[in-house]
């Protein structure tokens, strides 16, 4: 049993171990993976986002403010392009992902109520009204006649417990019933 306890110990050990170098890993991981994206944005900027000279004269400053709003009217045409872009390709996507559904067979099933309904009436809706199809369970049982034994004719033809008692009252009656049992 010790022994036992000792192995699942080390096993536990061991994936606690495993589990921390790959967390290590994966921060390590991550770190370069923000470092990447924060260089390829610095590259970005630079390449389309030259350094902002402002010119001294005012003639200068209004061509510069042309020049800007040319870059801006140009930008909100791509971005408008790209959007386009992706919503139809997203709606592609959608159709393309209902053909799939529809191909594997595979339909959103509505939430069913609860119906009550007899077994006639649920065969009659499976099977269509051409099956006549009749669930009568009681059809089928075995009819079973009950014998009369001694005690339910007694029953029977005790009657009134009153008159009973008052035949019993007494040595003679305890002298009947003694009679009568055997």
């Amino acid at each position: 049993m010790g022994d036992l306890q000792k192995r699942n110990r080390a096993i536990t050990a061991r994936r606690q171990h495993l589990k921390s170098v790959m967390l290590q890993i994966a921060a390590t991981e991550l770190e370069k993976e923000e470092s990447r994206r924060e260089s390829e944005k610095q590259n970005y900027l630079s390449e389309h986002c030259p350094p902002l000279h402002i010119p001294g004269s005012m003639s200068e400053v209004q061509e510069l403010c042309k020049q800007l709003h040319a870059k801006i009217d140009a930008a909100e045409e791509e971005k408008y392009d790209m959007e386009v872009k992706v919503q139809k390709s997203s709606k592609e996507l959608e159709d393309m992902n209902q053909k799939l559904f529809d191909l594997r067979g595979k339909f959103k099933r509505p939430p069913l109520r609860r119906v009550r309904m007899s077994a006639d009436a649920m065969l009659k809706a499976l099977l269509g009204s051409k099956h006549k199809v009749c669930m009568d369970l009681r059809a089928n049982l075995k009819q079973v006649k009950k014998e009369d034994t001694e005690k339910e004719r007694d029953l029977r033809d005790v009657g009134d417990w009153r008159k009973n008692i008052e035949e019993k009252s007494g040595m003679e009656g305890r002298k009947k019933m003694f009679e009568s049992e055997s």
